[in-house]
């Protein structure tokens, strides 16, 4: 078994020491001349130690520039292909790859569970904080378990089966003006434009999320002429409110792209993370997107507000019509603060928005592309007519739900976890306390291992699927840490897929591109954000 001394282990060959002296040599012969070269000097030590037999990752393969410094990977995550230059060096190197000094991925599966299932998992990294929201640790950013805890406590019933089963109407009713919204696109007078359906899958998620937990609709489906001051807004912006509907991009997607970008650069420091988030800010902000942060800021205060007034309402017996049941409510009930449970329910529209969005709209460009697996879905959706409690026992929906999920990459990047004190033996492969370890979706869900012909869209895969595509297939993460809110997003995509193939709205659609191309930040962006289909 291949196993490392302890980290603070430190040179001892002759050779080493050679090189020390020559390096320290100069700075014993002026003091000016140290404080000048002493910092090099030092750099240099460093890299040499990182890239050296006594690093306690030296035993672990990976190429020479990650292993000098943690900004290999910083960088990839900004330009948006850190998950595929990852499956890449997993290809050349194995399945476990050195990614930086102190970082490794981890290309098996069977890692899983310890780094995030069991006894809790492993804790998260410290730059998981940059996706704190308003200065306000959100259920999803703190790395504390224990802080973490009652705030996902306070909200955890909203997302059980019984909770869900009681909203379907709430939920349904989202669903149904979203296959409306697809049928407008169908047509005669519509024929051969293309619909940015990636538009219409964002709004189904903002207003299911915001209608069932926030207990008031965001109306994002209603957008288009329906809501007035948002028209104002898009006049304002654009100059041009009744352009063609399938153009105008909702008006939730400024807040939910600026936020969606922020993953660009969360591996850095947060002092340096802030700095550049504020250059970031203000170098590409635009008026369309502050107008949209101020609409969703608008929204989420009303919603919150709402819910201060019902509960004082409630200790002196005043009727209220919002109910106590709510995400914010039950928040505030619990004892946080307006500020934030305002930051919690922001986090909680962008995270459902951006997600769902992503996942529906790749299960509408894969049944576009192909026909036939929508044929097969649209059959088994007549012939079976099921209700709410049978959608996720159908065989090939449930087949499509889970291809989409395991294609949609909505969050392709790796995972990162700190091994603990005690440190982690895997395979015979020994990580020291402290060490950053992670597991790629993007890897996992693309192993030909695995998934035969993984980049294939099959949904008749999942009929009989390996024990194997079952643990690997992660889309919302694993353990107590993975995302709170998957049984409503898994509701939603069940829902509003077997409702578009009973409407037959997509007969002779066809997508526009033969692929959706994204950059791979941990939320991942689609370029040009739109996924374009056209009916003939």
């Amino acid at each position: 078994m291949q196993r490392i001394a302890q980290s603070s282990r430190s040179f001892t060959s002759v050779g080493n020491m050679a090189v020390y002296g020559v390096l320290l040599a100069p700075l014993l012969v002026s003091p000016i001349l140290s404080l000048l070269l002493l910092p090099i000097a030092a750099l240099v030590l460093r890299f040499l130690y990182r890239i050296s037999p006594s690093h306690p990752l030296s035993h672990v393969p990976g190429p020479l520039i990650p292993r000098l410094s943690s900004l290999w990977l910083t960088y990839h995550a900004w330009i948006g292909d850190e998950a595929t230059v990852t499956d890449d060096l997993h290809k050349t190197y194995g399945p476990i790859v050195r990614t930086g000094p102190n970082s490794v991925d981890i290309a098996d599966g069977a890692a899983l569970a310890t780094i995030y299932t069991e006894k809790g998992g492993f804790g998260k990294t410290d730059f998981y904080a940059n996706f704190d929201i308003d200065g306000h640790k959100s259920i999803f950013s703190e790395t504390d378990p224990a802080r973490r805890a009652p705030r996902a406590k306070a909200v955890a019933a909203l997302f059980s089966t019984t909770n869900l089963r009681q909203g379907q109407d709430v939920i349904y009713k989202c669903v149904d003006r979203f296959v409306d919204r697809l049928l407008e696109g169908k047509r005669a007078e519509n024929a051969g434009k293309a619909v940015n359906v990636l538009n219409l899958t964002r709004g189904l998620a903002v207003d299911a999320v915001s209608s069932y937990l926030l207990a008031n609709s965001y109306g994002a489906l209603d957008e288009n002429g329906h809501r007035e001051e948002k028209r104002a807004v898009r006049k304002e912006v654009s100059g041009s409110p009744d352009a063609d509907n399938h153009e105008q991009h909702m008006s939730a997607s400024g807040m939910v792209d600026c936020f969606v970008a922020v993953g660009r650069f969360w591996y850095l420091p947060a002092w340096a993370f802030k700095l550049v988030e504020s250059l970031d800010a203000w170098w590409n902000g635009s008026e369309e997107v502050s107008k949209s942060l101020s609409l969703v800021d608008e929204y989420v205060d009303g919603a919150v507000s709402q819910a201060e007034a019902a509960i004082t309402a409630s200790k002196t017996s005043e009727k209220t019509s919002y109910p106590l049941t709510s995400y914010p409510a039950r928040l505030l009930q619990a004892g946080f603060t307006g500020s934030e449970v305002r930051a919690q329910c922001k986090d909680l529209i962008f995270a459902g928005t951006d997600s769902t969005g992503m996942n529906m709209g790749t299960i509408l460009f894969n049944l576009a592309r192909q026909p036939e697996c929508y044929k097969k879905l649209r059959e088994e959706v007549l012939s079976s007519n099921p209700a709410f409690d049978d959608l996720q026992s159908l065989p090939y929906l449930r087949g499509v739900v889970k291809e989409a999920l395991r294609l949609s990459m909505a969050n392709p990047s790796r995972l990162p976890r700190v091994v603990p004190a005690s440190g982690w033996t895997f395979k015979d492969t020994y990580f020291p306390a402290g060490t950053v370890v992670s597991a790629t979706p993007y890897t996992l869900h693309l192993n030909p291992e695995v998934f035969e012909d993984p980049h294939a869209f099959k949904p008749e895969r999942w009929a009989e699927p390996s024990e194997e595509m079952l643990r690997d297939a992660i889309p919302f993460g694993l353990g107590s840490r993975q995302c709170i809110a998957r049984n409503l997003a898994t509701v939603e995509l069940f829902c509003a897929t077997e409702r578009l193939a009973r409407a037959d709205a997509l007969n002779g659609a066809r997508t526009v591109k033969d692929k959706v191309e994204i950059l791979e930040w941990f939320n991942s962006k689609v370029v040009g954000e739109r996924i374009d289909i056209v009916w003939e």
